[in-house]
């Protein structure tokens, strides 16, 4: 039996079972006597629908039925529940008022009357086996008018632009200001210096390993819905699924069990999911639906797009006075989600102690994917601006760029801290986080480097980016502790692990508090027959919030393990204590453990009935304050010239997550979100063909990831300054990585470019870009 102690680094309890093909992954479940199910996907972003013939799939063998959003709206079902607006009050500065006058679209399952983008589901054709509902896909007859596309970010906001949504009017849904306009406006007056830039930080796919799956079933006898599937929180999706077929909660059954990647752009309800669970209602057997690889890149919810430009104020001797930016994010052809648009806008001014900020907030439709909280939501795109912006400053001024961060970083004794667009930093010693990374990753040594790359005939560049983010998410988490006589403690959480160690870090947690051993702990999760209530897992709450309230529900098992005792050991519950899974009257020797009280009160038929049952206990906590993990990261690249590679060499990182509950799953996070950050930096970029509308990246040939030859061994080491807001004392470790990674590597990339007269990369930093700046000089 292992000792349990939080901040033991614990190899992960669930790697056994995931390395060894033990997984239980929705494509395992066998569902006997389950139809199969495909999607017939629009080839044209937008078009009009002017007819559909289903007659030729019908007819051949095997097929069941073939579904059409005219079915679907005949059967008077809801469009899709997308929650799109962000929790909270004032979120980007608007009153619900303002939130009610933004025109949010309406999303079905099955488009009727026009497809808005490449991949819409305009037909469900179901069979026996999935060859057969594929063959039949292809003989659907679709009459389409195609109409004018735009897919571009900024010139989504030209009146000119063709328009996603009629009744709207306009691309540009949302418009607000955030922030003191007259203060920031009366400090770039009077600055000295005013630096301006504008960047596009590029759509990102999240590729997860597993393709999206979903299988829907329905009891006639209850009346009951199940669907097996999803990533993102199964009391989530249940309830919004209620909503959609119009039934209280209890009527849907949601199930989870491993899930092979999300990222955030699975935590939203997908429309395959009602389909199946509808399809499943008129046909009276389960349905299946498994995509593929290139249905995920054509239609799982994509990340980042935003367009910023920014303006930063400074006096003479570079203090920071204030910041203007004017935010543009691309929410795709549905309205899935604004939060990275919010997240982002709150936290421009970053770990700086920049006075007074503005920021002008739009969100534009455009005829593409719909964008929803990717990795780390919003900080990574306003940090990467942030931080390249600084660099620009430094060269323009002739300040070091290392010492105008020093003269601008929040410091120790202003915290905490209020940035000028509402957020408040609890706690964090940023500079100490920059000097350690300084220190680690040998910038003293870096001359010596650069010069022995020029003998090679090479360019190397050392990038830089200090970073805070904001880690919140839906505000209330449950967690229930049951001990069970045979020496097991199953705790119930309402988080969803998508690969982040939930198994072994939550246990950890529940074993310290009740004294455990480590082995014990079984944490279960992902099924509304036994999750109650909770918020899933994104913007790195999962810890933050369920470790909480494992720790507030163990407490109260302990409480009621008092009681217990106290009539077991026929003492009074004020005399007893507990200590190392033991309760112990006091002054004695007579104890029980944890394990043996669960057996003694088995068969006792004598408690006191506020006592019966088994040795159990809930609760909720509800959190509405934010979590600030902050830190540096320090890389060097190395660009062949003639080429225009550009190689990752080092990466050094000091991270603050607040209390670390297990070091190596929070280096994995770490690992993993630098690599994401390396891959947004470098490679990867969605992209269309801006005249039609078609991707031109829809397959893993054309989009390029990261992979393990291409990144070095990362350097990392965290610094811990415990969070104030919650008893845990954690902040955030799954999105710490990839916040400040691409402006990290971009300036790395534009540092190496210096002599050629090169200010600025776009993203990704690709050998053509590089290619070009060098050839051109300025910005590409």
């Amino acid at each position: 039996m292992t000792e349990a102690k939080i901040g033991q680094p614990f190899l992960r309890n669930e790697d056994q079972r995931l390395l060894t093909g033990q997984g239980r992954y929705t494509d395992d479940i066998p569902v006997p006597g389950a139809a199969h199910a495909v999607i017939l996907r629009a080839p044209h972003a937008p078009a009009a629908i002017e007819s559909i013939d289903v007659s030729p799939a019908t007819a051949l063998p095997g097929v069941i039925a073939v579904l059409t959003g005219a079915d679907w709206q005949a059967d008077n079902m809801n469009p899709m529940i997308h929650n799109a607006v962000p929790t909270g009050d004032g979120a980007l500065g608007m009153t619900a008022a303002d939130w009610s006058k933004v025109y949010l679209g309406l999303h079905y399952p099955l488009a009727a009357g026009e497809v808005r983008y490449v991949g819409d589901a305009v037909a469900m054709v179901i069979a026996e086996t999935q060859s057969q509902a594929r063959d039949a896909a292809e003989q659907v007859i679709v009459d389409y008018r195609a109409l004018p596309s735009v897919t571009d970010t900024a010139e989504a906001t030209d009146p000119s632009s063709p328009v996603v949504w009629d009744k709207a009017g306009a691309n540009v849904c949302l418009d607000t200001v955030m922030g003191d306009v007259a203060a920031t406006d009366a400090a770039f007056a009077t600055a000295a210096h005013v630096v301006k830039r504008r960047y596009h930080i590029p759509r990102n796919s999240g590729v997860p390993l597993e393709n999206r799956t979903v299988i829907g079933s329905w009891d006639e006898a209850t009346g009951t819905y199940t669907v097996f599937g999803g990533a993102g929180g199964v009391v989530r999706h249940r309830n919004e699924l209620a909503k959609m077929f119009k039934v209280d909660n209890d009527k849907v059954r949601v199930a989870v069990w491993d899930a092979g990647g999300n990222f955030g752009t699975r935590n939203r309800v997908y429309p395959e999911a009602p389909m199946v669970m509808w399809a499943a209602r008129r046909l009276g057997r389960a349905v299946r639906h498994t995509t593929d690889r290139t249905e995920t890149f054509l239609t799982d919810f994509q990340g980042r797009d935003l367009v910023t430009t920014l303006e930063l104020a400074l006096d003479n001797e570079g203090h920071f006075l204030a910041m203007r930016a004017d935010n543009i994010s691309n929410i795709g052809a549905y309205t899935i989600s604004f939060t990275p648009l919010s997240k982002g806008s709150e936290l421009i001014t970053g770990p700086y102690a920049i006075p007074c900020a503005t920021v002008r907030a739009r969100g534009v439709f455009t005829n593409t994917v719909p964008t929803n909280p990717y990795r780390s939501a919003g900080r990574p795109e306003v940090i990467y601006a942030l931080e390249r912006i600084v660099d620009s400053a430094a060269a323009e001024l002739g300040i070091d760029r290392l010492e105008l961060r020093r003269r601008n970083l929040i410091t120790l004794d202003l915290m905490p801290f209020a940035n000028p667009l509402g957020l408040n930093y609890d706690s964090g010693d940023y500079p100490t986080c920059l000097d350690r990374a300084l220190a680690m990753a040998d910038c003293d040594g870096f001359a010596a480097r650069r010069a022995e790359s020029e003998a090679r005939g090479l360019r190397r560049g050392l990038g830089i980016a200090c970073y805070v983010e904001s880690s919140l998410g839906a505000p209330l988490e449950r967690s229930d502790i049951t001990v069970a006589p045979e020496e097991r403690v199953d705790v119930v959480v309402g988080t969803q692990s998508t690969g982040q160690g939930h198994e072994t870090s939550f246990a950890q947690v529940a074993a310290e508090c009740l004294g455990v051993p480590f082995e014990s702990v079984r944490i279960r999760q992902g099924d509304t027959d036994f999750v109650l209530a909770g918020g899933g897992s994104h913007s790195g709450r999962s810890m933050r919030m369920a470790g909480n309230v494992i720790m507030m529900a163990a407490d109260l098992v302990i409480e009621r393990g008092r009681k217990l005792a106290g009539h077991v050991l026929e003492a009074a519950t004020g005399d007893i204590d507990f200590a190392d899974g033991r309760f112990t009257i006091r002054g004695t020797d007579r104890a029980i453990g944890l394990f043996e009280l669960a057996r003694a009160i088995e068969d006792r038929d004598d408690l006191p009935e506020e006592l019966s049952g088994p040795l159990a206990e809930g609760t909720e906590n509800v959190m509405h304050r934010p979590a600030f993990p902050y830190g540096t990261h320090i890389c060097e690249v190395e660009i062949d010239p003639e080429t225009g590679h550009v190689a990752l060499e080092r990466y050094t990182t000091v991270d603050d997550v607040g209390r670390v509950i297990n070091p190596i799953i929070v280096d994995g996070q770490i690992h993993g979100g630098i690599a994401q950050g390396a891959g947004q930096a470098l490679f990867e970029d969605y992209l269309w063909d801006p005249e039609t509308g078609q991707p031109l990246a829809a397959s893993l040939m054309d989009y390029t990831l990261p992979r393990a030859d291409t990144m070095p061994s990362f350097n990392t080491a965290t610094h811990i300054e415990p969070c104030t807001e919650n008893p845990l004392g954690v902040r955030s470790g799954g999105e710490a990585g990839t916040t400040p990674a691409p402006g990290c590597i971009t300036n790395g990339v534009v540092d190496a470019l210096r002599d050629y007269g090169v200010d600025d990369v776009r993203m990704p930093t690709t050998p053509l870009r590089v290619w070009r700046a060098i050839q051109q000089g300025g910005s590409v």
